[in-house]
């Protein structure tokens, strides 16, 4: 079976969480998996990782770190007030270190202060992985090029972005953040909603194919499924389907591209 080139995250939750399932992900394109701390702290994961590492081929895992949430009834918000790097974040890269965790992602990154916390975190528990800065605030746009430059990927977040910057910029910011990334050869993610209707749906509409053959076109060198593959009705149809749109949009996308891999 062809693969992609791109690389295809999937976020891990109830509906993944089987061995079966997470197989069947694997087999349908799934390249990297993500475990949303925001939500559980490490021993809400502790099964999702054992069952990621028992897995046929190796999947690079991202624990993505809730910074500066605040946990209400109607879900999270951020504290702007705060960075992005949080002290309850450095507690939580023990559990990256001990199970040797590839990536961690820092949440609402600001500047490249965020970035370099959180490596010197990393190093105090003698772990070696890699940061993900996430493009969330209108301050880290202010301070694109130098987290770009501290960080070892970059996410294009576009949930808490959208919310954050007048929505009807987000798909130009999106664009740009793509070829700063691109121009410095850092791997780029975009996330958010780009299957969100097969969360329900076993098909996801002609606006998210669109969506995501666009990252691609951009230069995206991985995009990444979040309730869709955490809490949807149909997960590996949602990676299958994504692999698709993304095997597709390699063929119409200039093949001398080099893609900046994850793994």
């Amino acid at each position: 079976m062809s693969t992609s080139r791109a690389q295809i995250i999937a976020t891990i939750g109830p509906a993944s969480e089987s061995i079966e399932t997470l197989t069947a992900m694997l087999d349908a394109g799934m390249d990297i998996a993500r475990l949303n701390f925001a939500w559980d702290a490490c021993d809400g994961h502790e099964d999702h990782i054992q069952m990621l590492r028992s897995l046929p081929r190796h999947v690079p895992i991202i624990q993505d770190l809730p910074g500066p949430r605040i946990q209400h009834e109607h879900g999270h918000e951020h504290n702007t007030a705060l960075p992005g790097f949080t002290d309850g974040d450095a507690e939580l890269i023990a559990c990256a270190a001990t199970h040797r965790l590839e990536w961690v992602a820092v949440s609402f990154v600001r500047d490249a202060s965020d970035i370099e916390r959180c490596r010197t975190a990393i190093a105090g528990h003698g772990a070696t992985s890699r940061i993900i800065a996430k493009i969330e605030r209108p301050e880290a746009l202010e301070h694109l090029d130098e987290i770009i430059a501290a960080a070892d990927a970059v996410m294009v977040a576009r949930g808490d972005l959208g919310q954050n910057i007048p929505i009807e910029q987000v798909p130009f910011v999106q664009a740009d953040i793509i070829a700063r990334c691109n121009a410095a050869h850092k791997p780029v993610i975009v996330a958010t909603q780009m299957l969100m209707s097969m969360t329900e749906s076993s098909e996801p509409t002609r606006a998210e194919v669109t969506d995501v053959a666009e990252a691609i076109m951009q230069g995206a060198d991985a995009v990444m499924l979040s309730e869709e593959s955490a809490v949807g009705k149909h997960p590996t149809l949602a990676v299958a389907t994504m692999e698709k749109v993304v095997l597709e949009s390699e063929r119409h996308r200039d093949s001398t591209k080099p893609i900046n891999p994850l793994s």
